[in-house]
């Protein structure tokens, strides 16, 4: 807390709306699109990395969040002051960030596997950012960020050899895995005597990523295997072709995601519904938008 109230002594307007935009880069809607345009239009390992370390990163966060049920920082301390901007999307216990350990996870995984000095520069430089910022702005302290940075180096570095490697083989076994972690994660959030004065909207949160990241990992298990034994896609194209192939599957990927949402929450409920949406965002992404990648790999190319 001491930390805090020395950064919150320095706080600026120009500095303050500069760490509330740099904080926006460890929201999961960063991740998802950054995540799929590797996937998309530079190697779809390098996505399948990206999106593993984001997915197991996540369910280990939510698994901490609900096991020490931690306070945020100025309901620790009533005298301390967040920014009033950073409050509504605060929500939720303080250990571990989630912010932090997506921007790092996130951009620490491209910094990782980059071969451009530039990349890597700028994103170290957001990953060592967004922690700052969420200690800035006063919604975590440096316990909360320090320990999810180390979740997510650990599984930059644990899941480089495993997904990155020549033949892929441990692919199948890795996704495996990570779909009985999903599993796991979902029966603690589900059956786990939790204690009576456990902050409902916390529980509520913990109990929607759980059906989310089952649902995620599932359709990405379905991905993989189509991908190996059938589709097989490239991702090559010229550059303006790659600008057009991310716009276009992004608002595509925000249809499904938000046009599925009233039918599937009716026919399964809000919980059940929410896994199958996001398995059909997942194989939308992974499968179907990918079929279209051989009309745009000829754009631009003479006959």
């Amino acid at each position: 807390m001491q930390f805090l109230y020395f950064l919150e002594k320095i706080r600026v307007p120009v500095l303050n709306e500069f760490m509330l935009a740099v904080t926006t880069l460890g929201e999961e809607t960063a991740f998802l699109v950054i995540a799929l345009i590797l996937f998309w239009c530079v190697d779809k390992y390098i996505g399948y990395y990206t999106l593993s370390v984001g997915f197991v990163g996540t369910l280990a966060n939510q698994f901490l969040k609900l096991c020490f049920r931690i306070p945020r920082p100025w309901v620790l301390d009533e005298n301390f002051t967040i920014l009033e901007q950073a409050r509504e999307a605060a929500s939720g216990y303080s250990f571990p960030s989630g912010h932090t350990q997506s921007a790092v996870g996130t951009f620490g995984s491209i910094a990782c596997v980059s071969k451009k000095k530039i990349i890597r520069i700028i994103a170290i430089v957001i990953a060592v950012l967004v922690p700052i910022s969420r200690m800035y702005i006063g919604v975590h302290t440096p316990l909360d960020v320090v320990v999810s940075i180390a979740i997510a180096l650990l599984l930059i570095f644990v899941f480089r050899p495993l997904i990155l490697g020549k033949e892929h083989t441990r692919m199948p076994t890795l996704l495996g895995i990570m779909l009985l972690l999903a599993v796991g994660y979902l029966c603690f959030v589900e059956f786990y005597p939790f204690p009576q004065d456990i902050d409902p909207h916390n529980y509520e949160s913990g109990l929607q990523n759980a059906y989310t990241l089952l649902g995620a990992l599932l359709g990405m298990l379905a991905v993989y295997w189509i991908d190996e034994k059938w589709l097989k896609f490239k991702t090559n194209a010229v550059w303006w072709a790659q600008i057009l192939k991310v716009v276009v599957g992004l608002i595509l990927v925000l249809v499904v995601k938000s046009g599925t949402k009233p039918l599937l929450n009716m026919l399964l409920g809000e919980y059940f519904g929410r896994a199958v949406r996001y398995f059909l965002v997942v194989v939308f992404a992974g499968i179907l938008w990918p079929m279209t990648f051989k009309w745009f790999s000829k754009l631009g190319k003479k006959e």
